[in-house]
Protein backbone atom coordinates (compact mmCIF):
# COMPACT_ATOMS: atom_id res chain seq x y z
CA UNK A 1 0.00 0.00 0.00
CA UNK A 2 1.17 3.51 -0.62
CA UNK A 3 0.77 4.88 2.87
CA UNK A 4 0.40 3.37 6.33
CA UNK A 5 -1.15 5.07 9.31
CA UNK A 6 -1.59 4.12 12.94
CA UNK A 7 -4.85 6.03 13.31
CA UNK A 8 -7.94 3.96 14.11
CA UNK A 9 -11.12 4.38 12.13
CA UNK A 10 -13.77 3.83 14.75
CA UNK A 11 -14.99 0.57 13.25
CA UNK A 12 -15.31 -1.44 16.43
CA UNK A 13 -19.04 -1.71 15.97
CA UNK A 14 -18.73 -3.97 12.96
CA UNK A 15 -19.53 -7.56 13.81
CA UNK A 16 -16.97 -10.33 13.57
CA UNK A 17 -17.67 -13.58 11.81
CA UNK A 18 -18.06 -16.76 13.87
CA UNK A 19 -14.89 -18.75 14.33
CA UNK A 20 -16.17 -21.79 12.49
CA UNK A 21 -19.33 -23.02 10.86
CA UNK A 22 -21.01 -26.20 12.05
CA UNK A 23 -22.80 -27.86 9.14
CA UNK A 24 -26.15 -29.45 9.96
CA UNK A 25 -26.46 -33.21 10.17
CA UNK A 26 -27.36 -34.81 6.86
CA UNK A 27 -28.38 -38.37 7.72
CA UNK A 28 -29.88 -40.51 10.43
CA UNK A 29 -27.69 -42.67 12.68
CA UNK A 30 -26.30 -45.63 10.81
CA UNK A 31 -24.56 -47.65 13.51
CA UNK A 32 -24.89 -49.09 16.98
CA UNK A 33 -22.17 -49.51 19.64
CA UNK A 34 -19.55 -51.90 18.41
CA UNK A 35 -19.87 -55.67 18.45
CA UNK A 36 -16.53 -57.08 17.30
CA UNK A 37 -16.83 -58.37 13.74
CA UNK A 38 -14.25 -59.86 11.46
CA UNK A 39 -14.45 -57.24 8.71
CA UNK A 40 -13.87 -54.34 11.08
CA UNK A 41 -11.13 -56.19 12.90
CA UNK A 42 -9.26 -56.55 9.63
CA UNK A 43 -9.02 -52.79 9.13
CA UNK A 44 -6.04 -50.77 10.35
CA UNK A 45 -5.75 -47.86 12.76
CA UNK A 46 -5.42 -44.94 10.35
CA UNK A 47 -5.71 -41.86 12.58
CA UNK A 48 -2.51 -41.80 14.66
CA UNK A 49 -0.46 -38.69 13.99
CA UNK A 50 -2.81 -37.30 11.36
CA UNK A 51 -3.61 -33.55 11.19
CA UNK A 52 -6.37 -32.65 13.63
CA UNK A 53 -8.33 -29.46 14.17
CA UNK A 54 -10.92 -28.61 16.80
CA UNK A 55 -13.58 -25.99 17.41
CA UNK A 56 -11.75 -24.94 20.57
CA UNK A 57 -9.03 -25.90 23.04
CA UNK A 58 -9.43 -25.46 26.79
CA UNK A 59 -5.81 -24.41 27.41
CA UNK A 60 -2.22 -25.10 26.44
CA UNK A 61 -1.46 -28.78 26.77
CA UNK A 62 -4.90 -29.91 25.62
CA UNK A 63 -4.45 -29.39 21.86
CA UNK A 64 -6.43 -31.42 19.33
CA UNK A 65 -3.37 -33.39 18.25
CA UNK A 66 -3.20 -34.97 21.71
CA UNK A 67 -6.26 -37.06 20.78
CA UNK A 68 -4.36 -38.90 18.02
CA UNK A 69 -0.84 -39.10 19.46
CA UNK A 70 -1.21 -42.73 20.58
CA UNK A 71 -0.68 -41.70 24.20
CA UNK A 72 -3.54 -42.38 26.64
CA UNK A 73 -1.89 -40.04 29.12
CA UNK A 74 -2.50 -36.94 26.99
CA UNK A 75 -5.83 -35.54 25.83
CA UNK A 76 -7.72 -32.96 23.83
CA UNK A 77 -10.14 -30.81 25.82
CA UNK A 78 -12.57 -28.20 24.51
CA UNK A 79 -13.59 -24.98 26.21
CA UNK A 80 -15.69 -25.65 29.29
CA UNK A 81 -19.41 -25.01 29.37
CA UNK A 82 -19.90 -24.48 25.63
CA UNK A 83 -21.99 -26.49 23.14
CA UNK A 84 -21.54 -27.54 20.37
CA UNK A 85 -17.91 -28.56 19.97
CA UNK A 86 -16.06 -30.76 17.49
CA UNK A 87 -12.72 -32.39 16.81
CA UNK A 88 -11.83 -33.38 13.24
CA UNK A 89 -9.22 -35.71 11.75
CA UNK A 90 -7.85 -35.37 8.22
CA UNK A 91 -6.93 -38.87 7.03
CA UNK A 92 -5.06 -37.36 4.08
CA UNK A 93 -7.03 -39.29 1.42
CA UNK A 94 -10.39 -40.96 1.06
CA UNK A 95 -10.86 -43.98 3.37
CA UNK A 96 -13.56 -46.46 4.12
CA UNK A 97 -14.21 -46.38 7.85
CA UNK A 98 -15.44 -49.40 9.79
CA UNK A 99 -14.69 -48.62 13.42
CA UNK A 100 -14.33 -45.57 15.67
CA UNK A 101 -13.11 -45.76 19.25
CA UNK A 102 -13.60 -42.84 21.64
CA UNK A 103 -11.66 -42.98 24.90
CA UNK A 104 -13.36 -40.28 26.96
CA UNK A 105 -11.86 -38.43 29.88
CA UNK A 106 -14.30 -37.51 32.67
CA UNK A 107 -15.67 -34.72 30.46
CA UNK A 108 -17.63 -36.77 27.93
CA UNK A 109 -20.30 -36.26 25.30
CA UNK A 110 -23.87 -37.25 26.19
CA UNK A 111 -25.15 -36.38 22.72
CA UNK A 112 -22.76 -36.52 19.83
CA UNK A 113 -22.40 -37.61 16.20
CA UNK A 114 -19.63 -39.30 14.29
CA UNK A 115 -19.51 -37.77 10.81
CA UNK A 116 -17.53 -38.30 7.62
CA UNK A 117 -16.85 -35.88 4.78
CA UNK A 118 -15.13 -35.95 1.40
CA UNK A 119 -14.34 -32.24 1.36
CA UNK A 120 -14.34 -31.02 4.97
CA UNK A 121 -17.53 -29.02 4.34
CA UNK A 122 -20.41 -31.43 3.75
CA UNK A 123 -20.93 -33.99 6.51
CA UNK A 124 -22.75 -37.33 6.74
CA UNK A 125 -23.67 -39.01 10.03
CA UNK A 126 -22.40 -42.56 10.48
CA UNK A 127 -23.31 -42.72 14.17
CA UNK A 128 -25.34 -40.65 16.62
CA UNK A 129 -26.41 -40.98 20.24
CA UNK A 130 -28.19 -38.93 22.87
CA UNK A 131 -27.41 -41.33 25.73
CA UNK A 132 -23.62 -41.36 25.91
CA UNK A 133 -22.23 -42.24 29.34
CA UNK A 134 -18.49 -41.75 28.94
CA UNK A 135 -15.79 -44.34 29.35
CA UNK A 136 -14.83 -46.03 26.10
CA UNK A 137 -17.22 -46.01 23.14
CA UNK A 138 -16.11 -48.67 20.66
CA UNK A 139 -18.35 -48.21 17.63
CA UNK A 140 -18.96 -50.19 14.46
CA UNK A 141 -19.69 -47.77 11.63
CA UNK A 142 -19.99 -47.84 7.86
CA UNK A 143 -18.92 -44.85 5.84
CA UNK A 144 -16.19 -43.23 3.80
CA UNK A 145 -14.42 -39.91 3.45
CA UNK A 146 -11.19 -38.07 3.92
CA UNK A 147 -12.34 -36.30 7.06
CA UNK A 148 -13.96 -37.71 10.18
CA UNK A 149 -15.14 -35.83 13.22
CA UNK A 150 -16.81 -36.16 16.57
CA UNK A 151 -19.48 -33.42 16.72
CA UNK A 152 -20.69 -33.03 20.30
CA UNK A 153 -24.02 -31.28 20.88
CA UNK A 154 -24.70 -31.97 24.58
CA UNK A 155 -22.05 -32.32 27.29
CA UNK A 156 -22.34 -35.04 29.89
CA UNK A 157 -20.78 -32.79 32.58
CA UNK A 158 -20.63 -29.03 33.27
CA UNK A 159 -17.14 -29.02 31.77
CA UNK A 160 -16.36 -29.53 28.08
CA UNK A 161 -15.57 -32.48 25.81
CA UNK A 162 -12.31 -34.33 26.34
CA UNK A 163 -10.79 -37.38 24.63
CA UNK A 164 -7.72 -39.29 25.70
CA UNK A 165 -7.69 -40.91 22.26
CA UNK A 166 -9.82 -40.69 19.11
CA UNK A 167 -9.11 -43.80 17.02
CA UNK A 168 -10.34 -44.40 13.48
CA UNK A 169 -10.02 -47.76 11.75
CA UNK A 170 -10.37 -48.24 8.01
CA UNK A 171 -8.55 -48.49 4.71
CA UNK A 172 -7.68 -46.14 1.83
CA UNK A 173 -10.12 -46.30 -1.06
CA UNK A 174 -7.53 -45.34 -3.64
CA UNK A 175 -9.81 -42.58 -4.87
CA UNK A 176 -9.49 -38.80 -4.82
CA UNK A 177 -11.49 -36.26 -2.86
CA UNK A 178 -13.98 -34.66 -5.26
CA UNK A 179 -14.40 -30.98 -4.53
CA UNK A 180 -11.94 -31.00 -1.65
CA UNK A 181 -8.71 -29.00 -1.48
CA UNK A 182 -5.72 -30.60 -3.15
CA UNK A 183 -3.30 -29.37 -0.46
CA UNK A 184 -5.35 -29.13 2.74
CA UNK A 185 -3.85 -27.31 5.67
CA UNK A 186 -1.93 -29.75 7.82
CA UNK A 187 -1.31 -32.26 5.02
CA UNK A 188 2.31 -31.15 4.48
CA UNK A 189 2.22 -32.43 0.92
CA UNK A 190 4.77 -29.81 -0.16
CA UNK A 191 7.91 -30.48 1.91
CA UNK A 192 10.50 -27.77 2.50
CA UNK A 193 14.11 -27.98 1.40
CA UNK A 194 16.24 -30.42 3.40
CA UNK A 195 17.61 -29.04 6.65
CA UNK A 196 14.83 -26.52 7.23
CA UNK A 197 13.90 -26.16 10.89
CA UNK A 198 10.40 -26.19 12.34
CA UNK A 199 9.27 -25.35 15.89
CA UNK A 200 9.86 -28.15 18.37
CA UNK A 201 6.93 -30.35 19.34
CA UNK A 202 4.41 -32.64 17.70
CA UNK A 203 3.46 -31.51 14.21
CA UNK A 204 -0.26 -31.80 14.97
CA UNK A 205 0.17 -29.54 17.99
CA UNK A 206 2.07 -26.94 15.96
CA UNK A 207 -0.62 -27.03 13.26
CA UNK A 208 -3.38 -26.62 15.83
CA UNK A 209 -1.74 -23.46 17.19
CA UNK A 210 -1.90 -21.97 13.71
CA UNK A 211 -5.58 -22.89 13.38
CA UNK A 212 -6.34 -21.28 16.73
CA UNK A 213 -4.60 -18.05 15.73
CA UNK A 214 -6.32 -18.13 12.34
CA UNK A 215 -9.75 -18.42 13.96
CA UNK A 216 -9.05 -15.33 16.06
CA UNK A 217 -7.67 -13.44 13.05
CA UNK A 218 -10.73 -14.39 11.04
CA UNK A 219 -13.10 -13.17 13.75
CA UNK A 220 -11.23 -9.87 13.98
CA UNK A 221 -10.75 -8.97 10.33
CA UNK A 222 -12.88 -11.02 7.90
CA UNK A 223 -16.07 -9.14 7.04
CA UNK A 224 -19.12 -9.24 4.78
CA UNK A 225 -19.91 -5.55 4.62
CA UNK A 226 -21.94 -3.63 2.05
CA UNK A 227 -23.69 -6.78 0.78
CA UNK A 228 -23.24 -7.77 -2.86
CA UNK A 229 -21.72 -11.15 -1.98
CA UNK A 230 -18.44 -9.56 -0.98
CA UNK A 231 -15.98 -10.69 1.61
CA UNK A 232 -13.27 -8.26 2.59
CA UNK A 233 -10.44 -7.91 5.11
CA UNK A 234 -10.91 -4.82 7.21
CA UNK A 235 -7.88 -2.64 7.96
CA UNK A 236 -8.44 -0.50 11.07
CA UNK A 237 -4.81 0.63 11.13
CA UNK A 238 -4.60 1.80 7.51
CA UNK A 239 -5.62 5.05 5.85
CA UNK A 240 -8.91 3.51 4.68
CA UNK A 241 -11.17 0.71 5.95
CA UNK A 242 -10.17 -1.58 3.09
CA UNK A 243 -6.79 -1.68 1.35
CA UNK A 244 -5.48 -3.97 -1.39
CA UNK A 245 -2.65 -5.24 0.79
CA UNK A 246 -5.18 -6.65 3.26
CA UNK A 247 -7.28 -8.28 0.54
CA UNK A 248 -4.16 -9.92 -0.87
CA UNK A 249 -3.26 -11.27 2.54
CA UNK A 250 -6.80 -12.58 2.90
CA UNK A 251 -6.76 -14.41 -0.43
CA UNK A 252 -3.44 -16.12 0.29
CA UNK A 253 -4.54 -17.08 3.81
CA UNK A 254 -7.98 -18.39 2.77
CA UNK A 255 -6.54 -20.59 0.03
CA UNK A 256 -3.84 -21.91 2.36
CA UNK A 257 -6.23 -22.65 5.26
CA UNK A 258 -8.53 -24.77 3.07
CA UNK A 259 -9.07 -28.06 4.83
CA UNK A 260 -8.89 -26.43 8.25
CA UNK A 261 -11.69 -23.95 7.60
CA UNK A 262 -14.74 -25.41 5.81
CA UNK A 263 -15.66 -21.87 4.74
CA UNK A 264 -12.29 -21.18 3.07
CA UNK A 265 -13.57 -21.42 -0.51
CA UNK A 266 -16.65 -19.34 0.26
CA UNK A 267 -14.48 -16.62 1.80
CA UNK A 268 -12.03 -16.80 -1.08
CA UNK A 269 -14.78 -16.45 -3.68
CA UNK A 270 -16.17 -13.43 -1.82
CA UNK A 271 -12.73 -11.85 -1.94
CA UNK A 272 -12.50 -12.64 -5.66
CA UNK A 273 -15.84 -10.88 -6.22
CA UNK A 274 -14.49 -7.88 -4.30
CA UNK A 275 -11.40 -7.82 -6.55
CA UNK A 276 -13.49 -8.03 -9.72
CA UNK A 277 -15.92 -5.34 -8.55
CA UNK A 278 -13.15 -2.92 -7.48
CA UNK A 279 -10.86 -2.70 -10.53
CA UNK A 280 -7.98 -0.28 -10.73
CA UNK A 281 -8.87 2.85 -12.67
CA UNK A 282 -5.62 2.43 -14.65
CA UNK A 283 -5.64 -1.30 -15.39
CA UNK A 284 -8.97 -3.06 -14.76
CA UNK A 285 -7.22 -6.41 -14.28
CA UNK A 286 -5.62 -5.03 -11.11
CA UNK A 287 -7.28 -4.21 -7.78
CA UNK A 288 -8.03 -0.64 -6.71
CA UNK A 289 -5.86 0.03 -3.67
CA UNK A 290 -8.29 1.69 -1.23
CA UNK A 291 -11.99 1.67 -0.38
CA UNK A 292 -14.02 3.68 2.11
CA UNK A 293 -16.61 2.60 4.68
CA UNK A 294 -19.24 2.47 1.92
CA UNK A 295 -17.01 0.04 -0.02
CA UNK A 296 -16.35 2.64 -2.73
CA UNK A 297 -12.87 2.95 -4.25
CA UNK A 298 -11.22 6.24 -3.30
CA UNK A 299 -8.01 8.22 -3.72
CA UNK A 300 -7.90 7.78 -7.48
CA UNK A 301 -8.85 4.12 -7.57
CA UNK A 302 -5.44 3.03 -8.81
CA UNK A 303 -3.50 -0.10 -7.87
CA UNK A 304 -0.80 -0.93 -5.32
CA UNK A 305 1.88 -3.46 -6.20
CA UNK A 306 2.06 -5.28 -2.87
CA UNK A 307 -1.66 -6.06 -2.86
CA UNK A 308 -1.65 -7.09 -6.50
CA UNK A 309 1.28 -9.47 -6.00
CA UNK A 310 -0.60 -11.37 -3.31
CA UNK A 311 -3.92 -11.30 -5.19
CA UNK A 312 -2.29 -12.99 -8.19
CA UNK A 313 -0.51 -15.49 -5.94
CA UNK A 314 -3.72 -16.26 -4.05
CA UNK A 315 -5.54 -16.95 -7.33
CA UNK A 316 -2.80 -19.41 -8.32
CA UNK A 317 -3.14 -21.15 -4.96
CA UNK A 318 -6.90 -21.37 -5.44
CA UNK A 319 -6.51 -22.90 -8.90
CA UNK A 320 -4.28 -25.62 -7.43
CA UNK A 321 -6.57 -26.15 -4.43
CA UNK A 322 -9.98 -26.30 -6.08
CA UNK A 323 -9.48 -26.13 -9.83
CA UNK A 324 -10.91 -23.40 -12.04
CA UNK A 325 -14.19 -24.93 -13.24
CA UNK A 326 -16.38 -23.36 -10.56
CA UNK A 327 -17.93 -19.92 -10.18
CA UNK A 328 -14.64 -18.23 -10.99
CA UNK A 329 -11.90 -19.27 -13.38
CA UNK A 330 -9.07 -18.68 -10.93
CA UNK A 331 -6.34 -19.55 -13.42
CA UNK A 332 -7.64 -17.13 -16.05
CA UNK A 333 -8.01 -14.35 -13.49
CA UNK A 334 -4.50 -15.06 -12.18
CA UNK A 335 -2.91 -14.94 -15.62
CA UNK A 336 -4.65 -11.66 -16.41
CA UNK A 337 -3.52 -10.24 -13.08
CA UNK A 338 0.06 -11.39 -13.65
CA UNK A 339 0.10 -9.85 -17.12
CA UNK A 340 -1.28 -6.59 -15.70
CA UNK A 341 1.45 -6.49 -13.03
CA UNK A 342 4.04 -6.96 -15.78
CA UNK A 343 2.48 -4.21 -17.89
CA UNK A 344 1.82 -1.53 -15.29
CA UNK A 345 3.63 -2.37 -12.02
CA UNK A 346 7.00 -3.53 -13.33
CA UNK A 347 9.67 -1.15 -14.56
CA UNK A 348 10.57 -2.57 -17.98
CA UNK A 349 14.10 -1.17 -17.84
CA UNK A 350 15.24 -2.20 -14.36
CA UNK A 351 12.97 -5.28 -14.05
CA UNK A 352 12.23 -4.07 -10.52
CA UNK A 353 8.69 -3.59 -9.24
CA UNK A 354 7.25 -0.09 -9.19
CA UNK A 355 5.15 1.20 -6.30
CA UNK A 356 1.89 0.85 -8.22
CA UNK A 357 0.27 1.20 -11.61
CA UNK A 358 -0.05 4.93 -10.92
CA UNK A 359 3.67 5.58 -11.40
CA UNK A 360 4.70 6.22 -15.00
CA UNK A 361 7.82 7.17 -16.92
CA UNK A 362 9.02 10.66 -16.07
CA UNK A 363 7.45 10.97 -12.62
CA UNK A 364 9.53 11.18 -9.45
CA UNK A 365 8.52 7.68 -8.30
CA UNK A 366 9.31 5.75 -11.48
CA UNK A 367 12.72 4.59 -10.26
CA UNK A 368 11.71 3.86 -6.66
CA UNK A 369 10.93 0.36 -5.41
CA UNK A 370 9.61 -1.01 -2.10
CA UNK A 371 11.68 -3.94 -0.78
CA UNK A 372 8.73 -5.62 0.93
CA UNK A 373 7.18 -6.14 -2.51
CA UNK A 374 10.13 -8.29 -3.57
CA UNK A 375 8.38 -11.64 -3.14
CA UNK A 376 10.74 -14.08 -4.82
CA UNK A 377 8.54 -17.16 -4.43
CA UNK A 378 5.73 -15.23 -6.14
CA UNK A 379 7.99 -14.55 -9.12
CA UNK A 380 8.67 -18.29 -9.35
CA UNK A 381 4.93 -19.04 -9.27
CA UNK A 382 4.23 -16.40 -11.96
CA UNK A 383 6.89 -17.95 -14.21
CA UNK A 384 5.46 -21.44 -13.77
CA UNK A 385 1.87 -20.39 -14.38
CA UNK A 386 2.46 -18.05 -17.32
CA UNK A 387 5.44 -19.68 -19.00
CA UNK A 388 6.81 -16.15 -19.42
CA UNK A 389 10.60 -16.10 -19.01
CA UNK A 390 10.43 -12.42 -18.12
CA UNK A 391 9.70 -13.55 -14.57
CA UNK A 392 13.06 -15.34 -14.42
CA UNK A 393 14.76 -12.03 -15.22
CA UNK A 394 12.56 -10.25 -12.68
CA UNK A 395 13.45 -12.75 -9.96
CA UNK A 396 17.15 -12.45 -10.77
CA UNK A 397 17.03 -8.64 -10.72
CA UNK A 398 15.43 -8.54 -7.29
CA UNK A 399 17.73 -11.16 -5.80
CA UNK A 400 20.74 -9.28 -7.16
CA UNK A 401 19.59 -6.10 -5.45
CA UNK A 402 18.88 -7.90 -2.16
CA UNK A 403 22.46 -9.20 -2.10
CA UNK A 404 23.92 -5.90 -3.23
CA UNK A 405 22.00 -3.80 -0.71
CA UNK A 406 23.00 -6.13 2.11
CA UNK A 407 26.69 -6.10 1.23
CA UNK A 408 26.94 -2.39 0.39
CA UNK A 409 24.67 -0.70 2.91
CA UNK A 410 24.10 -3.26 5.68
CA UNK A 411 27.15 -5.51 5.73
CA UNK A 412 26.87 -6.09 9.46
CA UNK A 413 23.11 -6.60 9.66
CA UNK A 414 21.66 -7.67 6.32
CA UNK A 415 18.76 -5.24 6.86
CA UNK A 416 16.98 -3.76 3.87
CA UNK A 417 15.45 -0.28 3.68
CA UNK A 418 11.77 0.40 3.19
CA UNK A 419 12.42 2.07 -0.17
CA UNK A 420 15.19 1.96 -2.74
CA UNK A 421 15.79 4.96 -5.03
CA UNK A 422 17.77 5.53 -8.23
CA UNK A 423 16.99 2.03 -9.44
CA UNK A 424 17.96 3.04 -12.98
CA UNK A 425 21.54 3.93 -12.00
CA UNK A 426 22.99 2.83 -8.67
CA UNK A 427 20.15 1.66 -6.40
CA UNK A 428 20.50 2.87 -2.83
CA UNK A 429 18.38 3.33 0.31
CA UNK A 430 16.06 6.33 0.26
CA UNK A 431 17.95 9.39 1.63
CA UNK A 432 14.93 10.39 3.74
CA UNK A 433 11.21 10.65 3.14
CA UNK A 434 10.41 9.80 -0.47
CA UNK A 435 6.87 8.45 0.00
CA UNK A 436 5.73 7.74 3.54
CA UNK A 437 8.05 8.59 6.41
CA UNK A 438 11.39 10.15 7.35
CA UNK A 439 12.54 6.54 7.93
CA UNK A 440 11.90 5.50 4.31
CA UNK A 441 15.58 4.60 4.02
CA UNK A 442 15.57 2.51 7.20
CA UNK A 443 14.31 -0.93 8.23
CA UNK A 444 10.85 0.30 9.16
CA UNK A 445 7.15 -0.52 8.70
CA UNK A 446 7.55 -1.86 5.18
CA UNK A 447 10.92 -3.61 5.24
CA UNK A 448 10.01 -5.38 8.51
CA UNK A 449 8.40 -8.01 6.26
CA UNK A 450 11.55 -8.77 4.26
CA UNK A 451 12.98 -11.55 6.50
CA UNK A 452 9.70 -13.43 6.01
CA UNK A 453 9.50 -12.77 2.27
CA UNK A 454 13.12 -13.68 1.58
CA UNK A 455 13.08 -16.78 3.78
CA UNK A 456 9.75 -17.99 2.32
CA UNK A 457 11.67 -18.54 -0.90
CA UNK A 458 14.66 -20.01 0.89
CA UNK A 459 12.70 -22.75 2.69
CA UNK A 460 10.57 -23.69 -0.33
CA UNK A 461 13.15 -23.50 -3.13
CA UNK A 462 16.48 -23.97 -1.38
CA UNK A 463 17.86 -21.16 -3.54
CA UNK A 464 21.40 -20.29 -2.46
CA UNK A 465 20.94 -16.52 -2.83
CA UNK A 466 17.77 -16.47 -0.73
CA UNK A 467 19.35 -18.76 1.86
CA UNK A 468 22.41 -16.52 2.20
CA UNK A 469 20.29 -13.38 2.58
CA UNK A 470 18.00 -14.97 5.16
CA UNK A 471 20.88 -16.40 7.17
CA UNK A 472 22.62 -13.03 7.26
CA UNK A 473 19.50 -11.45 8.78
CA UNK A 474 19.09 -14.33 11.21
CA UNK A 475 22.69 -14.26 12.40
CA UNK A 476 22.56 -10.54 13.10
CA UNK A 477 19.23 -10.41 14.96
CA UNK A 478 20.04 -13.49 17.07
CA UNK A 479 23.32 -11.91 18.13
CA UNK A 480 21.83 -8.43 18.56
CA UNK A 481 19.17 -9.69 20.98
CA UNK A 482 21.23 -12.35 22.72
CA UNK A 483 18.61 -14.89 21.68
CA UNK A 484 15.78 -13.01 23.40
CA UNK A 485 12.94 -12.17 20.98
CA UNK A 486 11.55 -9.69 23.50
CA UNK A 487 14.50 -7.47 22.63
CA UNK A 488 13.58 -7.14 18.94
CA UNK A 489 12.85 -3.44 18.58
CA UNK A 490 10.41 -1.53 16.40
CA UNK A 491 12.67 -0.49 13.55
CA UNK A 492 16.41 -0.18 12.95
CA UNK A 493 18.78 1.94 10.97
CA UNK A 494 20.62 -0.23 8.46
CA UNK A 495 23.66 -0.29 10.75
CA UNK A 496 21.56 -1.90 13.49
CA UNK A 497 20.83 1.17 15.62
CA UNK A 498 17.42 0.85 17.19
CA UNK A 499 14.77 3.36 16.12
CA UNK A 500 11.96 2.75 18.59
CA UNK A 501 11.41 0.71 21.74
CA UNK A 502 8.56 -1.72 22.25
CA UNK A 503 7.54 -5.04 20.75
CA UNK A 504 5.42 -5.51 17.65
CA UNK A 505 4.51 -8.73 15.81
CA UNK A 506 5.23 -7.11 12.45
CA UNK A 507 8.86 -6.79 13.56
CA UNK A 508 9.57 -9.90 15.62
CA UNK A 509 7.51 -12.54 13.78
CA UNK A 510 9.24 -12.35 10.35
CA UNK A 511 12.58 -13.28 11.89
CA UNK A 512 11.13 -16.72 12.73
CA UNK A 513 11.15 -17.66 9.04
CA UNK A 514 14.75 -16.51 8.70
CA UNK A 515 15.63 -18.65 11.72
CA UNK A 516 14.25 -21.72 9.93
CA UNK A 517 17.09 -21.50 7.41
CA UNK A 518 19.89 -21.98 9.98
CA UNK A 519 20.40 -25.51 11.36
CA UNK A 520 22.03 -24.01 14.45
CA UNK A 521 19.04 -21.86 15.40
CA UNK A 522 16.54 -24.37 16.82
CA UNK A 523 16.48 -22.76 20.28
CA UNK A 524 16.16 -19.31 18.70
CA UNK A 525 13.32 -20.46 16.44
CA UNK A 526 11.54 -22.02 19.42
CA UNK A 527 11.90 -18.78 21.37
CA UNK A 528 10.38 -16.80 18.48
CA UNK A 529 7.57 -19.36 18.08
CA UNK A 530 6.76 -19.18 21.79
CA UNK A 531 6.81 -15.40 21.60
CA UNK A 532 4.20 -15.59 18.84
CA UNK A 533 2.07 -18.04 20.83
CA UNK A 534 2.16 -15.64 23.78
CA UNK A 535 1.11 -12.69 21.63
CA UNK A 536 -2.65 -12.31 21.23
CA UNK A 537 -4.22 -11.11 17.99
CA UNK A 538 -4.12 -7.31 17.98
CA UNK A 539 -7.62 -6.55 16.73
CA UNK A 540 -6.59 -2.95 16.01
CA UNK A 541 -3.86 -4.02 13.56
CA UNK A 542 -4.62 -6.20 10.55
CA UNK A 543 -1.01 -5.50 9.54
CA UNK A 544 0.76 -7.12 12.48
CA UNK A 545 -1.83 -9.86 12.95
CA UNK A 546 -1.82 -10.83 9.26
CA UNK A 547 1.97 -10.92 9.15
CA UNK A 548 2.17 -13.10 12.27
CA UNK A 549 -0.47 -15.49 10.91
CA UNK A 550 1.38 -15.95 7.62
CA UNK A 551 4.68 -16.40 9.45
CA UNK A 552 3.06 -19.09 11.62
CA UNK A 553 1.74 -20.80 8.49
CA UNK A 554 5.28 -20.95 7.08
CA UNK A 555 6.89 -21.91 10.39
CA UNK A 556 4.46 -24.82 10.79
CA UNK A 557 5.39 -26.21 7.36
CA UNK A 558 2.16 -25.20 5.62
CA UNK A 559 3.37 -22.58 3.13
CA UNK A 560 3.62 -23.83 -0.44
CA UNK A 561 4.29 -22.43 -3.88
CA UNK A 562 1.73 -23.17 -6.63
Amino acid sequence: MRRRSVSLLGLAGLLALPLVSIPQAQAQPQAQPRAQDQAAAADSLVSVGKPVTASSVEAAGFEAGKAVDGNTGTRWASLEGVDPQWVRIDLGASHTVSRVKLNWEAAYGKAYRIQTSADGSNWTDVYATTTGDGGVDDLTVSGSGRYLRMHGTTRGTPYGYSLWEFEVYGAPTGGGVPGGPAVPFGSHLKPYTAGTLKPSGAQATVDQKVVEYYNKWKAAFVRQNCGNGWYQIISPDADHPYVAEAQGYGMVVAATMAGADPDAKKIFDGLVKWKIDHPSSINPNLLAAEQDVACKSVNGGDGATDGDMDVAYGLLLADKQWGSAGTYDYKDLALKHIAAIKKDELNPTTKLLKLGDWSSSGDQYYYISRTSDWMVDHFRAFRTASGDTTWDAVRSAHQTQISRLQSTYASGTGLLPDFVVDTNTTPKPAPGQVLEDPNDGAYWWNACRTPWRIADDAVTSGDATSLAAARKLNSWIKTKTGGDPNKIAIGYQLNGTQISAGSEAAFFAPFAVAAMTDPGSQAWLDALWNKMLATPVDTSSYFSASIQLQVMITASGNHWVP
